[in-house]
């Protein structure tokens, strides 16, 4: 970005940006330099390309500047605008908590799909991360009573800021499904969600960098998938009401694995696809 500040426009910094980020492996660069510009004019990405002609400012080059450096180090987009979009809800971010996926969303879309003419539920998310499905949920759903717990103190402390920016009312406190004595939440629940960590460690070398980089390895990292999920469902067979639900995301190379620890006896499971065509959820009512 050594040009004459005159020089730059809002089509030729995509054009650059774009380049420089191809140089340096980044992926999807042209969104890469499109979120940024547009995060730095205040402006829709789309809207970018009704501005080509648009020159930059010497502020507006100082502000896009050190984004763009932290973005060649393979940083997250999200991290580095400090926020990103969950369904209706504006969910800021940061090191301490995962970025919210699209295929987290389809968890939430299923879940209100599902249960829409229902009213007065009550559910719980374990391992909560930003507070983005509890939140997403109350906002769509008003009337429910929803809660989530995380063991880490600084997920709690995002997740509370974001339910208080989207004027969301959900109740959040420290829990670790791995000792379930520690979860202290009203019950019984209607339902239970959880998107836990479910990627092996020995995975970690095939992430992208600005994933295993930069994303806490706590809310991705998990060597006994095993003993994580059943630890879930022994929870939720104790806490829900009778013919309650439960709702997991997964691997999708571990998705049978995951479905077999599901008594036949206690549990009418079954998988659900995500967008990709992938195994990506399972839903589990209780018998």
């Amino acid at each position: 970005m050594s040009r004459k500040v005159e020089e730059w426009t809002v089509l030729s910094m995509l054009e650059w940006g774009t380049d420089f980020f191809k140089e340096k492996n980044i992926p999807d660069p042209r969104h890469s330099i499109e979120w940024l510009l547009a995060e730095t004019l205040n402006i829709k990405r789309l809207d970018l390309y009704l501005k080509f002609d648009r020159p930059l400012s010497s502020q507006e080059l100082d502000t896009l500047r050190p984004m763009v450096k932290r973005r060649a180090q393979h940083e997250p987009l999200q991290y580095i605008v400090g926020h990103t979009d969950f369904m209706n809800a504006r969910i800021s971010v940061n090191e301490q908590v995962l970025i919210p996926r699209i295929e987290t969303e389809q968890l939430v879309e299923i879940i209100l799909d599902e249960h829409q003419s229902e009213d007065d539920l009550s559910i719980l998310d374990i391992g909560t991360g930003s507070g983005c499905i509890p939140i997403a949920l109350k906002m769509e759903q008003p009337d429910w009573e929803v809660f989530g717990i995380d063991i880490s103190e600084d997920a709690l402390n995002t997740a509370r800021n974001n339910a208080e920016k989207n004027d969301a009312e959900v109740s959040f406190s420290k829990g670790d499904i791995l000792n379930p004595h520690s979860i202290s939440v009203p019950g019984p629940l209607d339902l239970i969600v959880s998107n836990p960590p479910y990627v092996k460690p020995d995975e970690k070398d095939i992430l992208e960098r600005q994933v295993k980089d930069y994303e806490p390895a706590e809310a991705l990292f998990f060597d006994d998938l095993e003993k994580m999920y059943n630890s879930i469902i022994e929870f939720a067979s104790q806490k829900l009401k009778e013919n309650g639900y439960l709702y997991l995301e997964l691997h999708e190379n571990y998705s049978q694995q995951i479905l077999a620890l599901f008594d036949e006896q206690k549990w009418s499971a079954r998988i659900e696809n995500d967008y990709d065509k992938k195994p990506r959820f399972i839903i589990a009512q209780q018998l």
